[in-house]
């Protein structure tokens, strides 16, 4: 049991109307999970207002009721606090609830469109690696130290987010490392978190469906550093025209990375292969076992961030030299007949330059480039004809399909891609719906030294068709296709 008036210190309080209750045993924002001395903090989300399930949850048990707007009946018994923002209110209660956990780790969190989850894991394994004890919230998996469970949203909730948080310290983790989505900044869900530092890798168009607006995504992204306190570090990626903005109003102390820009950590690429990376950075060369300009950027931000925590500049290029790809981020396979598959995640038009960029500078020309790419149904429309042009204009052969198409007709899904595709380019497209056979079909027209990329879904082990989840892993897929091949020569 808690008491009430700890847990709603920075809650912005208005009003409090009844209620005797000094204490109460849990913190709730779903009404469902309610029981006997709840508080029930009233959240108006993107689906529903929680302002709804009051009744629901004082039903249930709850004796304490946060929200932005009191009932016109006013239960006996029961507190109700008002508050400016039942959002913002309910972060900074649950880190109350749990001790305040993001004050006693060093909490690091990452945002921008590409690079969110690699940078995070990167850092995780890299002090991991130096002996360190650490956690990692992200879009593919968690770790309380090496305790791994399953991520169901790129960033928390604020209950389960500060419920992890305090699991870490309970544990001995000394650092955290997080990916803070837009849609988590929109919605608040990284109220009452205290940040060693923050991470700004770049920013391109996506999230779109949700934020409307360019602008309005970038300026959810700029919430995150604007709330950056004065000891904390704001470190960004020089080379992103939007970096500046996304610190002008920070207060934290504001370092930088690049490759072509003036900043605190330079790097140069001094050879890209499949093999992985040569770099040089800070004046030393180091070979690095990831590929490509994105990860170069990747690599430098955590480099950049590692010095920033303190750690020796020896060791953490030592670490950079032996962390490993991620999971679905540039992951490849070469075939016994000697054809590379690549899976990554690639999902925006951004993204998927950037891996066909890499492939690019990788290649002799000699060999095919095919692409199976699609687009997510129920998300931004406008980025489809961009990704299919970009495919097209990159690619020797390129098969449209799906990708999860949700509740919309992947044909019609395709159709829009197509749109896109410049006329001279159009005879190198094909049209499979079917994901299993247009990577099948990718698999069987390619030749020894050919590469094929599958871009889109990367780590993700399911294809979400009609409100279900069906199980598909590129990567085994892939696999499967490239065995079915040798077996039948």
């Amino acid at each position: 049991m808690q008491l009430v008036k700890d847990l709603l210190y920075k809650a912005g309080i208005t009003d409090i109307k009844g209620g005797t209750a000094d204490k109460v045993d849990a913190v709730c924002f779903n009404s469902a999970e309610v029981g006997a001395d709840s508080m029930f903090v009233a959240v108006k989300g993107t689906r529903t207002d929680g302002h709804l399930y009051i009744e629901s949850a004082i039903d249930k048990g709850a004796t304490v009721v946060v929200c932005e707007m009191l009932p016109e009946k006013l239960r006996d018994g029961v507190m109700y606090v008002k508050v400016q923002d039942s959002a913002n209110a309910l972060g900074f209660i649950a880190s109350n609830f749990y001790q305040n956990p993001s004050e006693r780790i060093a909490l690091v969190g990452i945002t921008g469109t590409n690079g969110k989850t690699t940078t995070a894991t990167l850092l995780y394994r890299l002090f991991t690696g130096l002996g360190y004890k650490a956690g990692l919230l992200s879009t593919i998996r968690n770790y309380i130290g090496d305790k791994e469970s399953p991520a169901t949203h790129t960033t928390p909730d604020p209950v389960a987010l500060h419920r992890a948080l305090r699991e870490m310290v309970d544990k001995g983790c000394t650092h955290c490392f997080m990916e803070v989505s837009s849609h988590a900044l929109h919605q608040k869900r990284i109220a009452g978190l205290h940040f060693a530092g923050g991470i700004f890798t770049n920013i391109s168009h996506d999230h779109l469906d949700y934020h409307k607006t360019f602008d309005a995504y970038i300026r959810a992204k700029q919430q995150f550093f604007t709330g950056l306190a004065g000891d904390s570090f704001a470190l960004i990626n020089a080379d992103d025209r939007n970096a500046k903005v996304m610190v002008q109003a920070s207060q934290a102390r504001k370092v930088s990375y690049g490759l072509k820009s003036m900043c605190d950590t330079k790097g140069r690429i001094v050879e890209n292969t499949f093999a992985g990376l040569m770099m040089n950075i800070d004046g030393l060369e180091v070979s690095c076992r990831l590929t490509g300009t994105f990860n170069a950027y990747n690599l430098l931000a955590v480099y950049a961030t590692a010095r920033l925590l303190d750690v020796d500049k020896q060791d953490a290029l030592r670490e950079i030299s032996r962390l490993q790809t991620v999971s679905g981020r540039f992951e490849h396979i070469v075939s016994d007949n000697h054809i590379t598959g690549i899976v990554d995640y690639a999902h925006t038009p951004d993204a998927l330059l950037n891996v066909l960029n890499t492939i690019k500078d990788i290649r002799t020309g000699n060999e095919q480039v095919i692409t199976v790419v699609g687009c997510g149904g129920d998300r931004d429309t406008r980025k489809r004809p961009v990704m299919a042009r970009i495919a097209t204009e990159l690619s020797d052969k390129v098969i449209l399909t799906s990708d999860n198409p949700r509740s919309e007709d992947p044909m019609e899904i395709i159709r829009e891609m197509q749109t896109g595709v410049p006329a001279q380019h159009y005879k190198k497209i094909l049209a499979v719906a079917d994901r299993r056979e247009a990577i099948r079909t990718a698999c069987s027209i390619a030749r020894a030294d050919d590469i094929i990329l599958l871009a889109g879904k990367g780590h993700e082990k399911y294809q979400e068709v009609k409100g279900k989840k069906l199980p598909f892993d590129d990567m085994q897929v892939l696999t499967d296709c490239f065995d079915e091949i040798i077996n039948s020569e």
